[in-house]
């Protein structure tokens, strides 16, 4: 297990230079993250840039065997004047993406009908900053049969639904040239990053078509716009779901299998994001690249991705304690089996409740990631959502978590127990870590739950003495 951990490592992590700022840094190699924190991604205020990289790769065939492998076959922009370190790290960064863009391993036969798949990964450094790479697949333009490739995103920016909508912009540029798609992308990357809910507009011209405008407007709601619950709710049972929750919050081993790249990349992130506002800190794979299938056999928490081909050397691997949910029969696999029980009777049933009243009125997709996101900030906030005022500032300014006290405050014995167990998770701890560091809460969509639910609590005390 010492030489897979290190065979990892040394294929995964990205490592951070004291050289250069983190753009012109892009280090080392895709990484197990360790500390990934997919589904908490940056909130970015706006003025950021919207990428680092548009890469194409292509599978070219080995020069022994039929086997295939995919290697970068275009790059934009192409860095120069680069320090020796920075471009050591560079080396490695583009070196280590195309794995993670052809995952599905190196037997390939020529395709005639188009294959498409959006999907993303996450590429984490060691300090928990993190690059996404955001990918379309799609079938070269042409009559006849052909090998797929891949367009890929690099950005340290998470907002899913936005870079699928550039995708689609580069998508129709990919059937006329990739000489259509560079002054696009060139516009783009010229074009701050939008506040949440503010639009840019960008101009392009496209032959036969003339001059475009393309409006990309980022949500309004930032701690949302990462995710998809579609895929997730499509595919399980609100009552699955919240066992995946329940084993997540515990921080314990989850595969999910799945044919296709998109629906296991939709999922994971959607699993992840239930998570709000406390970060996922362990292995985090959307997708598995086959030659890193071993990692299901870590003795550590991971989160990962695998596909249903790979269903027999996933169940003949030695694994304990595993959350096995197969996403394509809706059902689990292998599970611990308690996760029925993990959380707090009353607050499972309030989560159940919510989920399934009005799920006949969602239409868009910002509705249903409210709908579903709702209920599980609110689990949150009736368990941890006390959490300020149970930390301690010394004269320094450094806050200390008073955890005893913290427990006690819980009236119901059964969500002590279940906050006992919690506050053990690093999920905790890392929240806990950065909320000790300053004295005002961050105004972010938690905060402003807790400060409703507090509300409503006051609100309700003189009803009660008026009633008594």
């Amino acid at each position: 297990m010492d030489g897979l951990g290190r065979r990892l490592r040394a294929s995964l992590r990205l490592k951070r230079s004291h050289r250069g700022s983190p753009q012109d840094n892009p280090e080392d190699a895709v990484k197990e993250p360790e500390r990934a924190q997919e589904h908490s991604l940056p909130n970015f205020a706006g003025g950021q840039h919207f990428f680092e990289y548009l890469l194409v790769v292509s599978l070219k065939k080995k020069r022994s065997g039929d086997d295939y492998e995919p290697m970068i076959t275009y790059q934009f922009p192409k860095r120069e004047n680069l320090l020796r370190g920075q471009q050591e790290e560079e080396e490695r960064l583009l070196k280590a993406i195309p794995l993670f863009c052809f995952p599905d391993g190196n037997e390939w036969a020529l395709l005639t009908e188009d294959s498409r798949e959006t999907f993303s990964f996450v590429l984490t450094n060691v300090d928990g900053s993190r690059k996404i790479g955001y990918c379309r697949r799609l079938l070269p333009a042409g009559p006849g049969p052909h090998l797929p490739k891949v367009y890929c995103i690099i950005s340290c920016i998470g907002c899913f639904g936005l870079f699928s909508k550039i995708l689609d912009e580069v998508e129709k540029r990919h059937q006329i040239s990739m000489a259509v798609i560079y002054p696009f992308m060139q516009g783009l990357r010229e074009a701050a990053f939008p506040a949440p809910g503010k639009t840019v507009t960008l101009k392009s011209f496209i032959p036969d078509s003339g001059t475009e405008f393309i409006s990309l407007t980022r949500p309004l709601d930032s701690h949302l716009e990462h995710v998809d619950f579609s895929s997730l709710l499509h595919c399980l049972r609100f009552e699955q779901i919240l066992q995946i929750f329940a084993s997540a919050v515990l921080e314990r081993k989850i595969i999910f299998l799945a044919e296709g790249l998109s629906t296991l990349s939709q999922c994971i992130h959607a699993a992840a994001a239930l998570l709000y506002p406390f970060s996922w800190a362990h292995t985090y794979i959307p997708v598995v690249p086959e030659s890193l299938l071993a990692t299901v056999c870590c003795p550590t928490p991971f989160m990962v991705g695998v596909q249903m081909r790979l269903l027999q050397e996933v169940m003949d691997s030695p694994m304990e304690e595993v959350l096995l949910v197969n996403l394509c029969e809706g059902t689990f696999l292998m599970s611990v089996g308690d996760e029925k029980d993990i959380l707090p009777p009353k607050l499972q049933d309030d989560l159940l409740d919510s989920l399934s009243q009005g799920t006949n009125e969602l239409k868009t997709s910002e509705q249903i990631n409210e709908h579903v996101s709702g209920p599980f900030v609110q689990f949150f906030v009736k368990t941890v959502g006390h959490y300020a005022s149970y930390i301690k500032w010394d004269a320094n300014g450094q806050g200390h978590f008073q955890e005893r006290s913290f427990c006690k405050a819980l009236t119901s014995k059964t969500n002590r127990r279940f906050v006992k167990k919690f506050v053990k998770t690093q999920l905790f701890s890392l929240f806990i870590q950065e909320a000790e560091k300053s004295k005002n809460p961050p105004a972010g969509y938690f905060q402003q739950k807790i400060l409703e639910y507090e509300g409503q609590k006051k609100q309700k005390k003189p009803r009660e003495k008026t009633v008594k």
